[in-house]
C-alpha cells in the first residue's frame, strides 16, 4: 500500500511539473486523473475541468471533448469555479516563469 501511494504521489508530482512547463499531455493526464479518481486523487470535476481547459488551451483536442462531457455533470457555478481556477493557475505559473 505504501509503495502504491508513493508511486501515485510521484506520478502526480511529475505530471504537475510537466504541466507547469506547458506540456499539453500532462495537463490532459491531470484532467483524466481528477475526472476518474486515478493516480491517487479523489474525483473532483472542478479540478478535472480546470486541467482539461488548460490542456485544450495548449492544443490537446481530446481535452475539448472531455471538458464538454464532464460539464454536463456540473453546475454553472462549478464550471465558473473551474475556469477561475484555470486562470489562477495560468497567472501563477507565468509569475513563477518570470
Amino acid at each position: 500500500m505504501a509503495n502504491s501511494l508513493k508511486s501515485a504521489t510521484f506520478l502526480m508530482e511529475s505530471r504537475l511539473a510537466d504541466a507547469a512547463r506547458g506540456n499539453a499531455q500532462a495537463l490532459f493526464d491531470l484532467g483524466v486523473a481528477f475526472s476518474t479518481g486515478s493516480g491517487g486523487v479523489d474525483v473532483d470535476l472542478i479540478e478535472a475541468h480546470k486541467w482539461f481547459n488548460l490542456a485544450a488551451l495548449n492544443g490537446n483536442e481530446e481535452a475539448v471533448y472531455c471538458r464538454a462531457e464532464i460539464s454536463d455533470e456540473m453546475t454553472a457555478r462549478e464550471i465558473a469555479d473551474a475556469q477561475k481556477a484555470a486562470r489562477a493557475w495560468l497567472n501563477e505559473t507565468m509569475r513563477r516563469a518570470a
